[in-house]
This record gives structure tokens, sequence and C-alpha cells, in this order.
């Protein structure tokens, strides 16, 4: 079954890329990895409220972890809109997560969680993934969680 057959099936869609929103690429392919600069948890082009904000603040864990997902989401809308087709993805091989925090939040991996359960869900075995998870005082547009990503590619 194809990736987006996958996310369709489980009842995600993939959005159309975001465009960046300063002086940046959003991906760039060096020898066999692709490289994904941070997707925000933008959903329809923007940060919806309960997306909005401080973990361990006015964001409760399950919607930090329903941001990470969204932020996977648009990574595998990044990796389709460079690559036409993400059958080209052999593997993810890291995710780096960036939540919004307050600075005694502890759950920072159960948040990133959300990211790297989609990767699994959309690739199998192949999105299983090293990761970093850090957090963070302030995000743009006062997203509670970015990630970035690097996949080997076909």
């Amino acid at each position: 079954m194809s990736v987006e057959s996958t996310l369709t099936s489980h009842g995600f869609t993939l959005p159309e890329a975001a465009a960046p929103v300063a002086n940046y690429v959003p991906a760039v392919i060096s020898g066999s990895l692709l490289f994904i600069s941070g997707q925000l948890c933008l959903d329809q082009g923007v940060v919806q409220a309960a997306h909005k904000g401080k973990l361990g603040g006015a964001v409760s864990v399950e919607a930090g972890q329903a941001a990470a997902r969204l932020c996977a989401i648009n990574l595998l809308a990044q990796a389709k809109a460079t690559l036409g087709d993400l059958g080209r993805i052999k593997r993810c091989v890291r995710l780096g997560g960036f939540i919004n925090a307050t600075p005694d939040f502890g759950p920072l991996p159960q948040v990133m969680n959300g990211a790297s359960d989609l990767m699994v869900l959309a690739l199998g075995d192949k999105g299983r993934h090293a990761r970093t998870t850090i957090g963070v005082a302030q995000l743009p547009l006062d997203a509670a969680v970015e990630v970035e990503a690097v996949f080997e590619i076909a």
C-alpha cells in the first residue's frame, strides 16, 4: 500500500506543502538524503487555537501530540512536493522536535510521540527514526510544536 493510501485509510490527507515564511527553502536534497525544514502544526494553512501557546500552559499534552502529528503530516507534504512520489522514501532517518513549553514542562517526549507515531504509521518500519526533542521558549506563529526531518531517498 502506498504512503498516501495508508494515510487516507487512517483518516489523514496530505495538504499542499506550506511556503517558507522567511529566507530559507523548504527542502534540500544532498546525495541520498532529503532534509526538510521545520514544519509547524498548520491545519488548512493556519495554526488553530488548540495548537497555539505553550505546553504546560494553555496547551494540553493531547493537543500537543495532535500538533506534532500535524507537523509530521506537513513534513510528508513537503517530501511529496520535493520528490513527486513518497515511494522514493527509503527511510525516515531522523526527526527533530521543538516544543513550545513552560520551563517546568516535563513530558516533552510524549508530545513528540505524536510525530513519531504518525511517521511509523505512514512508513511502517521505514518510519522508525532517531530523534531529538527540545523544549523552547517560543516558536513562529506561537505554534505549540515544530518538527524537522531527514529522510533517506532513492
